[in-house]
């Protein structure tokens, strides 16, 4: 057996202390209480990594059961392993070296006498075979039986049990597609667009649209192998594309003595690439009367396949409220909080119950609708790239909004935590609640606003933007809403005139303030030749290439900002060191960062996006614009790599003439395929990498002549 070493990580004292006050604030969202006397597991190891892990370990401490964490090389000093009575090493970084590993795993619990297994989503949450071990060892897999798990995690034959059970299906080809001319033909006999999935995949892996024959080839090329990839199963399915959905889900919960029922619904229609970037439970299209209608079908679904524990069942809902079941997902969704907020439920403590053999204590009747809570996966991935390709790095500062009313934040890292290109980059789920939508939404801009990373690029930018869009405000949402509102791709927020006076009045006066501090600072002890602070300080502020020019001045209680004829106030009584600046101009709230501060170039994050701000002494001003312009630089037709990853194709070879946009590489990145093309026509003149080798962002993969 291939050598790994046991490792005991103890928890340290003052961190466990402040875990313990993170666990308390989420748990005031619940209403299910827990029954001391009520007999439960000792120990459970948790499966799984990052923010999923925390998230189970804060309900077993509330249910004072012990938890043990298992971490890979790239996780020994993570948060999970640290939360933990007792963390394990479980191999090298790689996941299918570590967290994939059944027999390692089934040796830290033996070692350790776990009792019961929880594996969170992803990894082996979905495993057949590894449930199957569990029992084999008496081990509690908290989580359905593995015969529900067979028969929903395959999609043809979930379809066809969802078929029998009276559920709603799209209509499609049910067989496995055997190769690309056959694609063609079932996708001709469906009618396009039709969508090509991995039949045993999920999270949107594996999952192409093809509107047209060439589309159809493709999409079985890039799904099968990317299927492959995250599955170890390359076999699709081809099913009818349902035009303008939404995607909407249904929780279920069910236990082993017949006992089932729904806990409502969420909106998952904010998506990009088929994988969810903003969650909302309910939904604002549902009636009362569709709910019910969903929500029974997927409890008829779960009955079906003798189904228990928690689960959801996933529908597209086409704008006459007409539902198809899309697949049910045999694990803890990422989403779960928001119906967490809405019923009152701790689905973790109900699924850890269920697999110790209690019965359900709520009836249908008993679940609430209790106002309204918004997600938002908060990643570590480049908005303005495909609205989101993955980024890598340290977080060198890094402060969760958890301060603010109605927040909760789900996360597994903290300041100087590693986002690794071994795993998915996701750094937190954010959750807002309130007594309505309304509420919930504004508290999300509050709580985004204040969310301090640094060290990595993150998707704030596009978070922020989503959920002020009016459009979104307004409800009228469907899955392809990022590509219909951003068709050339997310550019970031675009400044209204008067937001634009507003950012540059904040980095007139974060300059000034700079300026100042510098100076007393260089005349502390010496008599200065003139004034270090002049009465009124003439400036200009480019913003978005404009040039604002300005004059700032400070008195004991403000700054004065006067931009072409109009005064801004502003408070002064902020930090120029703090991560979040509170700043009030002409009486309105604003929340600004300043990212960084280089010579005459601030960088303040306004509303998610970072604005790049030049600051300029009005005579440095006037000198620029003797300078020439710079040059033009034309394409050279070097193809980089816009993430890192991992090359699995190269398509062409020097020498080999190429079209504008074609394909010429296959990059995978979190278990992703991205199929990369040539941005103009030429002829190949170097290939600087080989398949399979690892490439960082920016790297250039290739040239052209």
């Amino acid at each position: 057996m291939a050598s790994y070493r046991f490792n005991l990580v103890k928890r340290v004292p003052q961190f466990s202390s402040s875990l313990y006050r993170i666990a308390r604030r989420c748990c005031s969202i619940y209403t299910t209480p827990v029954d001391t006397n009520e007999p439960t597991f000792d120990k459970i190891l948790i499966a799984n990594r990052g923010e999923i892990a925390c998230r189970v370990m804060q309900t077993c401490k509330r249910m004072g059961i012990k938890t043990v964490a298992i971490f890979s090389e790239a996780d020994r000093h993570a948060l999970h392993a640290q939360m933990a009575d007792e963390a394990m090493y479980v191999g090298p970084a790689p996941s299918n070296q570590s967290y994939l590993v059944m027999d390692r795993i089934m040796d830290i619990i033996r070692k350790t006498g776990a009792q019961a297994v929880h594996p969170g989503y992803g990894f082996l949450s979905e495993n057949k075979e590894f449930a199957k071990k569990l029992a084999d060892e008496g081990v509690a897999f908290i989580g359905p039986p593995s015969g529900a798990i067979q028969a929903m995690g395959d999609k043809i034959e979930s379809k066809l049990l969802a078929k029998d059970a009276k559920v709603n299906v799209i209509p499609g080809f049910d067989g496995v597609v055997k190769d690309a001319d056959e694609a063609v033909q079932i996708a001709n006999d469906i009618g396009y667009p039709v969508m090509i999935k991995a039949s045993a995949g999920g999270g949107g892996k594996g999952m192409r649209i093809a509107w047209n024959d060439q589309e159809a080839r493709d999409g079985f090329r890039l799904s099968s192998q990317e299927a492959a990839s995250s599955f170890g199963d390359d076999r699709l399915l081809i099913e009818k594309f349902i035009d303008n959905p939404r995607h909407i889900e249904m929780q279920v919960l069910a236990d082993s003595h017949g006992n089932a029922l729904y806990l409502n619904e969420r909106e998952c229609s904010i998506q990009r690439r088929n994988q969810k970037v903003v969650e909302e439970a309910p939904s604002i299209f549902l009636d009362p009367d569709t709910r019910r209608a969903m929500g029974e079908q997927a409890v008829a679904l779960a009955r079906a396949v003798d189904y228990t524990s928690a689960g959801t069942v996933e529908f597209l809902v086409d704008s006459q409220k007409n539902f198809y079941f899309l697949e049910m997902n045999t694990r803890l969704q990422v989403e779960h909080p928001i119906t967490e907020c809405i019923t009152g439920v701790d689905i973790v403590q109900q699924m850890i119950r269920v697999a110790k053999g209690h019965e359900l204590t709520m009836k249908q009747s008993d679940i609430p609708i209790r106002g309204w809570a918004v997600e938002c996966r908060v990643y570590a991935e480049d908005p303005y790239k495909s609205f989101g390709l993955p980024s890598i790095g340290w977080l060198s500062r890094y402060q969760e909004p958890t301060h603010l009313p109605k927040v909760r934040c789900d996360s597994g890292i903290q300041e100087g935590s590693e986002i690794s290109m071994y795993y998915d980059p996701m750094i937190s789920k954010l959750v807002t609640y309130g007594d309505n939508r309304e509420e919930a939404l504004q508290n999300m801009c509050r709580a985004l606003d204040n969310y301090v990373i640094r060290g990595v690029t993150h998707n704030i930018p596009l978070l922020q933007e989503i959920i002020a869009h009016p459009r979104f405000v307004s409800g009228d949402i469907n899955t392809k809403f990022l590509y219909e509102e951003y068709p050339d791709g997310f550019q970031g927020r675009q400044l209204s005139d008067t937001e634009q006076k507003e950012v540059a009045a904040m980095a007139a006066c974060i300059y000034l303030r700079d300026q100042v501090r510098a100076g007393a600072f260089k005349n502390e002890n010496r008599m200065p030749l003139q004034p270090v602070n002049p009465a009124a300080w003439d400036i200009t502020a480019i913003v978005q290439g404009q040039e604002m020019p300005a004059t700032v001045t400070e008195n004991k209680d403000n700054f004065t900002v006067t931009i072409d004829g109009q005064t801004l106030t502003v408070n002064n009584d902020w930090s120029i060191a703090a991560a979040v600046l509170d700043a009030t101009i002409n009486g309105q709230q604003n929340t600004f960062q300043c990212i960084s501060r280089k010579g005459d170039e601030i960088k303040l994050q306004y509303k998610g996006t970072v604005f790049k701000v030049e600051v300029l002494p009005k005579k440095a001003t006037d000198y620029s614009h003797l300078m020439p312009e710079k040059p033009k630089v034309e394409a050279s037709g070097e193809v980089r790599s816009p993430m890192a990853g991992s090359l699995v194709s190269i398509s062409v070879q020097p020498g080999q003439d190429v079209a504008i946009g074609q394909e010429v590489c296959v990059i995978e990145a979190m278990k992703m395929q991205n199929s990369l093309t040539a941005d103009r026509s030429g002829k190949v003149k170097a290939v600087h990498f080989e398949t399979g080798t690892n490439v960082s962002e920016d790297d250039l993969i290739l040239e052209l002549e």
